[in-house]
């Protein structure tokens, strides 16, 4: 199943425009200097980082509301570029592209904790994912992030996100995640982290693409078709 017959263009958009205008501030780099190099923890390897204002075409927002622009790892913004995309392209048709992005990173620009997410529709600006507020597209979005990042982890006040590849582990988050995206999205009231394989391959069968979610093929399933039932994209 592709991830919407209109998204490949809006997809398109956003991808084009991953490489949106760093921006200088106190000791950053200008988008077209060379960019600095931070040490990336326990490996004595180093990790490109740049600072960025914008994740594909969205602007980036503080937690408080303001304009931001944050260090990250060059690893990261791309994912997090391809996330966007994602995401929009399995929105609901009548939803444009995504407009906003709030969150932050910390010092060394590995991480980002997402806080809010908004898009243009009819005219107007809307909440497509609040950090407070866990309704559906809470677990939508969570589905979209697991779908792009191994390491998802609810805060207090966010979801923060780690660059490197996506694909099932098995983590305590991802089994957690995997619960409650039965429960709260598919309508599995009594699917637990004991039983959340069960549901979670029974929710795929209903979907059509029966595969096991421990494996790499299920997981990015259960992923994305979470995140089109959540949006209202598809219902299964």
């Amino acid at each position: 199943m592709s991830d919407t017959p209109f998204g490949f263009s809006r997809r398109g958009l956003l991808v084009t425009a991953a490489t949106a205008s760093a921006v200088t501030v106190a000791g950053a780099t200008p988008a077209l200097g060379a960019p600095p190099e931070a040490p990336v923890a326990g490996t004595g390897a180093t990790a490109v980082t740049v600072t960025r204002d914008r994740i594909a075409t969205a602007v980036i927002r503080s937690p408080g509301g303001g304009l931001a622009a944050w260090p990250f790892q060059v690893d990261l913004h791309d994912r997090l570029g391809g996330w966007l995309a994602f995401w929009s392209a399995n929105s609901p048709s009548s939803w444009q592209e995504p407009v906003e992005v709030a969150g932050r990173t910390e010092s060394s620009g590995a991480t980002f904790t997402l806080t809010g997410l908004r898009h243009r529709r009819d005219d107007q600006v809307r909440d497509g994912f609040a950090a407070g507020r866990t309704d559906r597209a809470y677990w939508a979005t969570l589905a979209s992030l697991h779908h792009h990042f191994a390491l998802v982890e609810p805060t207090g006040d966010g979801v923060r996100v780690t660059g490197g590849a996506a694909g099932f582990t098995g983590s305590p988050d991802q089994v957690a995640f995997a619960a409650s995206a039965c429960r709260e999205l598919w309508g599995y009231r009594a699917a637990s982290t004991a039983d959340w394989r069960s549901a979670a391959n029974r929710a795929l069968r209903r979907a059509g693409q029966p595969a096991d979610i421990a494996s790499r093929a299920g997981w990015a399933t259960f992923t994305r078709t979470s995140l089109r039932l959540g949006l209202d994209t598809e219902s299964y």
